[in-house]
């Protein structure tokens, strides 16, 4: 990796793009510190997703046929796609985005894909170099679909994955049997994706953070971050520690001097570019999963092991090791709630017992996380106004898909500048 001159820069937020922006500044021989108010990396988005690491999961969703299903599930109880009536200037500019990205849709899913592929290659270098057990499965990532209209429109998409350098095919219902018997139901054909691979992002980031501090990053955990400011000479960070001291009250505020920021705070990234002028109109999109313990021989042999996402459900789900299985989707417009919903949470178990009702659910642990999701569907990894401060956010659904490329790119931005 190319070095710089070392300079010392601070990075908010501890989430699979934070801690993988962390060990590329490292190993660039950047000095770096980590703030994160959890006592631990991975602990909001990054805690228990989908677990795909899908380039042919990249197709953006800036679509008129997006739009459409999206106003159909509005007023469809249990739909992939919920949508709180509260208006919000927020919520309402962010709409207004999305729709005017639509004539880039395909542009944005072909560059989408490419950094799919690349970020995969970063990603298994650095789990191979630095010994990261993370239940990673390397049997593909199988697409299905119900019906002929839906199975063409995948065509379509899969020639821009294909642009993208992408390489899938298609299966038939008998070919899908033989990829995944554990699957029931019906179906009228797919696409398999066998270079996709699955893992447990939270193991991975954890393992990765332990990583970053053997090459010197300081983790600052439970540390809030009330402050930051962008000069001419530097960037400065006002944060207090979370940790009690022996007296029993807070630590007061410290401040820090650093020569570059970097914003990796998921939805937070918004709040925080403001304050430094730029503005980064992430929107929380709400996504839920249920973790399904495999208690018995019997589960365990009922539950798929290839990945899957079901198009017309917007479900996807991840084996991770013998005794877990993760089943993920819907998408909730409900600003920045984080409560989880039973009526959320049901669509998800009562699709388990459709599709494998040899696997018992009793066991099911559920999750709430907001995905930072920028109009354009598109990551933003760019310097701010104050040309010290670096964004690497924005992520949406497909943040431990390109978080490796993406930290890779910022990376090689804050070194440019260190050069400069």
């Amino acid at each position: 990796m190319p070095r710089s001159r070392p300079q010392t820069v601070a990075v908010i937020g501890a989430g699979i793009t934070g801690i993988t922006t962390a060990y590329n500044l490292a190993r660039r021989g950047h000095s770096v510190t980590v703030f994160d108010r959890h006592p631990y990396a991975a602990m909001e988005t990054s805690f228990a997703n989908g677990g795909q690491l899908s380039a042919s999961n990249a197709e953006v969703w800036n679509s008129w046929a997006t739009v459409l299903k999206g106003m159909k599930w509005m007023f469809t109880p249990g739909a992939p796609l919920l949508m709180s009536p509260k208006p919000s200037w927020h919520k309402l500019s962010w709409m207004a985005e999305f729709v005017a990205s639509i004539p880039r849709y395909e542009e944005n899913t072909v560059t989408s894909a490419r950094l799919a592929l690349e970020a995969r290659a970063h990603l298994r270098r650095m789990a191979e170099e630095e010994g990261i057990d993370f239940d990673a499965e390397n049997r593909g990532i199988l697409h299905f679909y119900h019906s002929k209209e839906d199975f063409e429109a995948a065509a379509r998409v899969t020639e821009l994955l294909r642009r993208g350098g992408l390489e899938r095919r298609a299966v038939t219902p008998s070919e899908i049997r033989s990829i995944e018997p554990a699957l029931k139901g019906e179906v009228h054909g797919g696409f398999y994706t066998p270079s996709d691979f699955t893992g447990d992002i939270h193991k991975f980031t954890h393992g990765l953070a332990l990583a970053c501090v053997r090459h010197g990053v300081t983790m600052r955990f439970s540390t809030e971050v009330l402050s930051t400011a962008a000069y001419t000479h530097g960037v400065t960070v006002t944060s207090r520690s979370a940790e009690p001291g022996a007296d029993g009250a807070l630590p007061p505020p410290e401040t820090q001097d650093f020569d570059a920021l970097v914003v990796c705070g998921g939805v937070m990234s918004r709040q925080i570019g403001r304050t430094l002028g730029d503005r980064i109109n992430i929107y929380p999109v709400k996504g839920y999963s249920i973790t399904v313990t495999l208690e018995d021989a019997a589960d365990q042999e009922a539950a798929p092991w290839v990945s899957l996402l079901d198009d017309k459900a917007k479900i996807v789900t991840s084996r991770l090791g013998a005794r877990r299985f993760r089943v993920a989707g819907t998408a909730e417009f409900n600003g920045y709630n984080r409560d989880i919903r039973a009526d959320r949470i049901a669509p998800l178990v009562s699709w388990c017992r459709a599709h494998f009702p040899g696997m018992s659910t009793r066991a099911a642990v559920p999750w709430a996380g907001l995905r930072p999701m920028m109009p354009d569907m598109m990551p933003r990894v760019a310097r701010g106004r104050n040309p010290r401060v670096f964004y690497n956010t924005g992520h949406g659904h497909l943040g431990w898909t390109l978080s490796a490329a993406t930290a890779e790119s910022v990376g090689a931005l804050v070194s440019a500048g260190s050069n400069s």
